[in-house]
């Protein structure tokens, strides 16, 4: 497949652009600021994450994308809602049908353990109100579209190797687990993009 991978120059889309290499996919990594992104495998296309014209260009050709969008502090307080708003609208025009994006399980208590539901939640949701605003609302964006959406719902992102592993969970968020490794993350992300069965789910995973 032919991938493209909106804010591949970040921490996890970083990650994924490798993931994908190595499984055989033929990356297209999309970025604002190539210079963020010196010897990657794959082709560069540049384009903002809010500008529908450059991502339907660089849409062009492509498979499937995979949206690794997060929030940048001093930006926007709804640039997750915007941003995958602009690359559905890109998708649609270029005429690509798949999409997986990252939201996070960290707003929703679907399934959690008592600690995570009665504890730790509480006090984050107020501390996290506009952040998950912002991926309820890209979520509703996802959801209203007409691609063939999965939204991966990772616990905190950590910055470490990865274990080869993960565990995921469709009818709610994955229990007594709190983190996950990017590495990890981008595996998901990869076998998600393939799966038909994944099509039109929110997927929790975790380490």
């Amino acid at each position: 497949m032919q991938i493209a991978v909106v804010g591949a120059s970040g921490r996890t889309g970083r990650e994924l652009v490798r993931v994908l290499a190595a499984a055989g996919h033929e990356v297209v990594a999309v970025v604002r600021d190539p210079s963020r992104l010196t010897g990657a495998p794959g082709e560069v296309r540049v384009a903002e994450a809010t500008d529908v014209a450059a991502l339907a260009a660089a849409f062009e050709g492509v498979d499937a994308v995979a949206s690794c969008l997060g929030p940048v502090p001093g930006e926007s307080p709804h640039v997750l809602r915007d941003g995958i708003t602009a690359v559905v609208a890109a998708m649609e025009q270029a005429g690509v049908r798949r999409l997986v994006a990252i939201s996070a399980s960290g707003w929703l208590v679907d399934g959690d353990d008592p600690l995570s539901r009665y504890v730790a939640k509480p006090i984050l949701k107020r501390a996290l109100a506009v952040a998950n605003a912002d991926l309820e609302a890209m979520e509703q964006v996802i959801r209203a579209s007409h691609v063939d959406w999965t939204i991966m719902r990772p616990p905190r992102l950590q910055d470490r190797p990865g274990t080869g592993r993960y565990q995921a969970r469709r009818d709610g968020n994955v229990r007594w687990a709190w983190t996950i490794a990017r590495p990890d993350l981008a595996l998901a992300m990869r076998d998600a993009l393939t799966d038909r069965t994944a099509v039109g789910q929110a997927i929790s995973v975790a380490a």
